[in-house]
């Protein structure tokens, strides 16, 4: 079996164990946009825990608290490593929070978080499979009413 070598990075974030059809969705949240950063987007790679999977690396970028929330949302088994001097100085598996402020916007066109100046909060019901609930109007939303802010 031939394998494809992709150069390591120097520093920055590693996000791997991606389900591949959420690869790009996980790309859009990093907003990956600097044309200095290296950057590698990996799809459909052969993976023993997802079959499939994706990886994105990304050069000179740390992954902090608000953009692994948003990616929990979308890549529930991903895991972060982050690269200092070529090394891995901190790797962690992505966790669901127990509560969500200002990354989703509520479903409901009724809701307060939607009329005013008021930053959207979630607590978490369900982790697997994600079920939140608006903080203010305690309505219910699954995976599908997700819209990350």
């Amino acid at each position: 079996m031939k394998h494809l070598d992709v150069s390591a990075i120097k520093d920055g974030s590693v996000i791997d164990h991606i389900d591949s059809k959420s690869t790009l969705k996980v790309a859009d949240i990093l907003n990956i946009r600097n044309e200095e950063q290296v950057v590698l987007v990996g799809m459909n790679l052969t993976s023993k825990l997802l079959g499939k999977k994706g990886i994105i690396k990304i050069g000179g970028k740390i992954i902090d608290q608000k953009e692994a929330n948003k990616i929990a949302l979308i890549a529930p088994n991903a895991t972060v490593n982050i690269i200092k001097d070529y090394e891995v100085v901190k790797k962690f598996k992505i966790a669901v929070p127990d509560v969500l402020e200002g990354i989703v916007k509520c479903f409901n066109p009724n809701c307060v978080s939607n009329d005013i100046n008021v930053v959207p909060k979630f607590n978490v019901a369900s982790k697997n499979p994600i079920k939140l609930q608006c903080h203010y109007c305690e309505r219910f939303m699954g995976t599908q009413d997700i819209q990350l802010i």
